[in-house]
């Protein structure tokens, strides 16, 4: 700032005051000091502005996977909000670790963001210390739950287990089988479709996968398991996501199965290759996009005037029915 104040024939208080309060320079002086700005490639230092404000004008978000579309169309959408309101976004990828989730918590905390946007609802123990130590608006997306440490937009996973095994059971079949990752989220929804189907029927075929990206290629291998080695066959398959339903598809048109009469399949997400997958795939649809709005908005509300935003806001899922189940 002193050399843009040289250049610019001002004080550094001037530089200053110009960057953090523009309306207190003339436009002659400030027009100066762009120039100078320019031909010196000055960046301001935001982390001491907001040291001194005590506003970043930063949001921090942890997501367990930046490449899996759940998740970047879900930040797409909060993303669109945060920025229109002059908020830039700080991202980073967890996986499905708490611990390592833990550490980009402290990580992030230590850029002083204004808020911070959060997957899921089950954090370390240390973890929520510190988010609620922080002060800060925190708002934990994918999930519900009646306490939140902040507030919470998101969906029952266990109510979405339910409601597949009570399709399941209305479309009239009689033996099941769950392909599951590795997660907390996918857990709920396998143990409570299991838990309704088994209530009246026999017990549910189970793969489960470590924590990780789901793939097309294990729903491939799931379904050679669950053929070859378990016998299963002329049941519905309820996966945790689209991805291992459409290798489960995939399989059993290589196999020539007749889908849904040998295999039906049942997948999670929605995601854009589903309808037009062969056959068409029946899944659980989950608004990605107005989520991620609803979080931005639930911010922006805790930011505006100090007045707290909501507690929690269930926005619900859809069974999409179509060929494959």
């Amino acid at each position: 700032m002193t050399t843009v104040g040289r250049l610019a024939g001002v004080s550094q208080v001037t530089v200053s005051r110009a960057l953090s309060d523009p309306s207190k320079v003339s436009p002659e002086t400030l027009k100066r000091i762009h120039q100078a700005i320019e031909a010196t490639g000055f960046v301001p230092n935001a982390l001491a502005g907001a040291l001194a404000s005590r506003k970043s004008n930063l949001i921090t978000a942890l997501v367990p996977s930046i490449t899996n579309i759940v998740y970047s169309s879900l930040l797409h959408g909060f993303s669109d909000i945060m920025r229109e309101h002059g908020y830039q976004i700080m991202l980073s990828e967890t996986g499905f670790d708490p611990v390592r989730e833990q550490e980009m918590i402290a990580t992030h905390l230590a850029r002083r963001p204004d808020g911070i946007l959060l997957t899921g609802i089950h954090h370390s123990a240390e973890a929520r210390r510190m988010l609620i130590g922080a002060a800060i608006p925190v708002v934990e997306v994918w999930d519900i739950t009646e306490t939140p440490i902040d507030c919470c937009i998101g969906f029952s996973h266990t109510a979405v287990g339910r409601a597949a095994a009570e399709f399941a059971e209305g479309a009239g079949y009689t033996h099941a089988a769950t392909v599951t990752a590795g997660d907390l989220r996918a857990g709920r929804r396998r143990d409570a479709f299991i838990e309704r189907f088994e209530a009246t029927h026999p017990p549910v075929t189970r793969i489960d996968y470590p924590a990780g990206t789901a793939t097309l290629g294990d729903g491939r291998a799931s379904l050679a398991r669950l053929i070859d080695e378990m016998g299963f066959m002329g049941g519905v398959v309820f996966c945790s996501s689209d991805q291992y339903a459409h290798g489960i598809l995939t399989e059993a048109n290589a196999r020539g199965l007749r889908i849904p009469d040998d295999i039906a399949v049942i997948g999670f997400g929605d995601q854009a290759f589903a309808a037009t997958a062969w056959p068409s795939m029946t899944t659980i649809r989950v608004d990605r996009d107005a989520l991620g709005r609803e979080a931005a908005n639930a911010l922006l509300q805790r930011f505006g005037g100090g007045a707290e935003g909501p507690g929690t806001i269930d926005l619900g899922f859809t069974l999409i029915r179509r060929d494959s189940a």
